[in-house]
């Protein structure tokens, strides 16, 4: 199916929920992984150990979302555990960035052990966190209870702490500890609100709501019951929990801590907080977006998402036009596209949401494709200073094609996926007559265009020995792209881009309608 015509066949019907002990097993695999890699350490074995269990969870990842387009709901383990269309297309960026982050890492952590930058014990470590790190992230998407929800993040916080912070360098200590305090502020916030929805419950009408069930707060018992919550105490959670969540997504003015993790976190952990973990807290604002408008009606929590998408661009805008340093720059671009998904599913009806749910793929492979690069970049160059990095294009033929590549696709240019994306959103907010948001949101687009062509042109096609630079490729001018670990998934990063664009496939269309039916049933 091509991206313009998501309207037919668009009504699924909702089967009985079927139980799955993969889901357990999707749980257990990282965990293990982390378990091998401890007992047997060394930098090839953790390697090789992790790519091999991202593989794993990717496999079961596929098979589950199989199921779940089958039977459209799956649960274990007395309903603690439940994945539905929603649920399993945020489950398929952290299984599928995971595994090429994960083969990415060979390379990339192998050059920063021959460069001296970490020794063995801290390769070690850095595999243990990253099995850890997919675990907590797995969690979220899979738990049913908001509560155990709220864990599943809150660990997914402090577990990239340390990853950010792997190099014990001042400048990644302050990035991690700032990003550390910000986040569980607003993570404390989001619990605030999770105790309201409590509240909310225990205020019902007594003839709609047992105690019983009240107290689980399982999505699938308080969507089915969202119409019987209290709507002012409802109002007031969901306020905190926008907030709350909105901090760990990235959305503006909540945004701060983002630039300065991403900018010193290792490359395929910026390639996994942008393109999995901000997804994460995205979708628990969509969960709760979906109890609060059937309690208030779409109109409260909507008019919320499109203030803060429309904020979120444009703080991005003035951010990316100015930015000076190539991580933080994509870091901005992370709250842009963030925004953007909020504004549609602002926006709502069909063709709002379906954008939005794509737009969460679209960003995390083109985000996943440029901190890859730009990794590969930075340590060909020696420097991530936008000024210093010239004529990629030159030094490194393939990283320079799909980094401009990414980089088109991240400012919105056709044919590629997030422009298709984006078209979807914009058709629906003139249905909507969401004027002004739209109006906004081309503005900051134009600008955000403007800001990073105007640094990707001179890093891609500008002269490498421009006078008065001294850096590390002055010295070694050779053509490499330093080495085929890195360009393969670079490569099917940018293959997927490029497909996405022009045709949707069949299994991943379908999931997005079921996601859509979600919100609907809700």
């Amino acid at each position: 199916m091509v991206w313009w015509n998501p309207l037919a066949n668009a009504a699924q019907p909702f089967l009985p929920t079927s139980s799955s002990g993969l889901i357990v097993s999707l749980l257990l695999t990282p965990a293990v992984g982390g378990l091998l890699v401890t007992l047997l350490r060394g930098k090839r074995a953790s390697g090789v150990i992790t790519v091999a269990s991202t593989l794993l969870v990717l496999v079961q990842t596929l098979v589950l979302i199989g199921d779940i387009i089958a039977e459209k709901q799956l649960s274990a383990f007395g309903g603690l555990f439940y994945l539905d269309a929603l649920g399993a297309l945020i489950l398929l960026p952290i299984a599928g960035v995971g595994f090429v982050s994960a083969i990415y890492s060979i390379n990339y952590m192998g050059r920063q052990h021959e460069r001296g930058l970490l020794d063995d014990k801290h390769i070690t470590r850095y595999y243990q966190l990253f099995n850890a790190f997919m675990l907590t992230m797995l969690l979220v998407p899979v738990s049913n209870n908001m509560g155990l929800m709220w864990v599943a993040i809150e660990a997914t916080t402090l577990v990239s702490v340390l990853l950010i912070m792997l190099y014990t360098k001042e400048g990644a200590i302050e990035a991690a500890w700032k990003y550390l305090i910000i986040a569980t502020v607003g993570l404390s916030l989001a619990l605030f609100g999770i105790v309201l929805f409590s509240y909310s419950e225990a205020t019902a009408a007594p003839s709609s709501v047992s105690s019983a069930a009240a107290s689980s707060l399982n999505w699938t018992y308080v969507s089915a019951n969202a119409a019987s919550l209290n709507p002012e105490v409802v109002k007031f959670a969901f306020i905190f929990v926008l907030i709350g969540f909105g901090t760990k997504a990235g959305l503006a003015p909540m945004h701060t801590w983002l630039p300065d993790a991403h900018s010193e976190a290792p490359t395929p952990v910026s390639a996994l907080l942008s393109g999995v973990l901000l997804n994460c807290s995205i979708y628990a604002i969509l969960r709760f977006d979906i109890v609060t408008s059937g309690t208030l009606g779409s109109a409260f929590s909507s008019q919320m998402l499109v203030i803060l998408g429309a904020v979120s661009m444009g703080v991005a805008a003035a951010s990316i036009y100015f930015a000076k340093d190539m991580k933080r720059m994509l870091a901005y671009s992370s709250v842009e596209h963030m925004g953007i998904i909020t504004l549609g599913v602002g926006f709502g009806g069909f063709l709002g949401i379906f954008g939005a749910l794509f737009q969460i793929i679209n960003h995390a492979i083109a985000k996943s494709l440029m901190f890859f690069a730009s990794g590969t970049i930075s340590q060909k160059y020696d420097t991530k200073a936008i000024s210093e990095i010239k004529g990629i294009l030159k030094i490194m033929p393939v990283t320079g094609v799909v980094f401009l590549i990414g980089g088109l696709t991240i400012v919105g240019m056709p044919p590629f996926n997030i422009f298709a994306g984006e078209f979807l959103i914009l058709t629906s907010g003139f249905s909507g007559g969401q004027f002004l948001a739209i109006s906004l949101f081309l503005t900051f687009s134009v600008v955000i265009f403007a800001g990073l062509m105007k640094h990707l042109i001179p890093m891609v096609f500008g002269n490498p020995k421009g006078p008065g630079r001294e850096t590390a490729i002055d010295a070694n001018p050779k053509r490499d792209d330093m080495g085929w670990l890195a360009v393969v998934p670079m490569a099917a990063l940018a293959a997927f881009l490029i497909m996405l664009g022009v045709y949707l496939p069949q299994p991943l269309e379908t999931l997005i309608r079921d996601a859509v039916q979600v919100f609907n049933q809700g």
